[in-house]
């Protein structure tokens, strides 16, 4: 249990300082013992320390919402690099052994730096599923519904570009604003949401899509709807790509090979940051996860 915390000033290139109580000095950095941090700029990558607590159920997790800032998919790059080192930067002074940014938008424009910055960090980061996309669609079209931040980046399009040669399978992107303003809000199945994804999701069936890569960790959350709309659109099975699980796998990996794994038999604790809302965080980890972790509002000063 990380407790005994005390305060600590983060601060990122132009950026205002937070204040917030992350971890004890007596945990060495790099230990066994140490958290592991997970970040997004909301709710979004709770889709990813689900699938990180059922594989790794002894370590100690830290999650940080940049809710305050969120959503990351329509801010300039330079702006999410920067927010990106920020909480990064608080997950260090957290003594925390590992980050996993369990955002794309934030992995396409900030991971290099991350690892830059931080080359002792392990990091592990998320991208849209295309090779596994590639490897099952019929088709060979496959849709890839994400923000615009992530489908603007040079890492998404050396991926897809190469991807596309290697495979000769058509990727369709689609940039899929306020989809992630809306699972922000906990509206899931609601007639908004709905449209938002008939409106996103249609097009791509419509051009021969028969698999779709979420390629943004708010999207797992509606998944249901997505299957929903898409057996009433499509006359053929579609098929849905989740990173969730692989990134939790990548990060067993690496800790494994770094000798860097719990060994405690207990279950680990989770605390959790938010630059917006507590009540909020507290409502989604118990409505998606339900989990009910300890909370903390990270105080922005003007």
């Amino acid at each position: 249990m990380i407790d005994d915390v005390q305060v600590v000033t983060v601060t990122g290139a132009g950026l205002p300082a937070c204040t917030a109580s992350p971890a004890r000095d007596d945990i060495p950095r790099n230990s066994c013992s140490a958290p592991i941090g997970i970040f997004d700029s909301g709710i979004g990558g709770l889709s990813v320390l689900r699938h990180i607590r059922a594989q790794l159920p002894c370590e100690e997790l830290l999650y940080f919402a940049d809710s305050g800032f969120a959503p990351y998919g329509d801010k300039p790059e330079s702006a999410i690099i920067a927010r990106s080192l920020a909480v990064t930067d608080f997950f260090v002074q957290s003594r925390a052994k590992a980050l996993v940014v369990a955002c794309n938008t934030a992995t396409a424009a900030a991971i290099k730096f991350i690892r830059e910055r931080h080359p002792a960090l392990t990091v592990v980061g998320v991208e849209p599923g295309l090779k596994p996309a590639a490897t099952l669609t019929s088709t060979g079209t496959v849709g890839v519904l994400a923000t615009r931040g992530t489908l603007a980046s040079s890492k998404f399009t050396a991926l897809r570009d190469r991807l596309s040669a290697e495979t000769n399978v058509r990727f369709l992107a689609q940039a899929c604003s306020g989809l992630a303003d809306q699972i922000e809000k906990g509206e899931l199945q609601s007639p908004a949401t709905t449209l938002l994804v008939r409106r996103y999701v249609e097009p791509l069936l419509e051009q021969g899509a028969d698999t779709l890569v979420l390629g943004c960790t708010h999207y797992p959350f509606v998944r249901q709807l997505i299957e929903e709309i898409a057996t009433r659109i499509s006359s053929r099975p579609v098929s849905i790509i989740d990173t969730g699980e692989p990134v939790a796998r990548q990060l067993t990996r690496l800790l494994t090979e770094r000798k860097l794994l719990n060994g405690s038999t207990d279950p680990g604790s989770i605390q959790a940051f938010t630059t917006g809302s507590e009540t909020a965080l507290a409502s989604a980890f118990s409505r998606l996860l339900h989990l009910q972790p300890e909370i903390h509002r990270l105080a922005v000063a003007a």
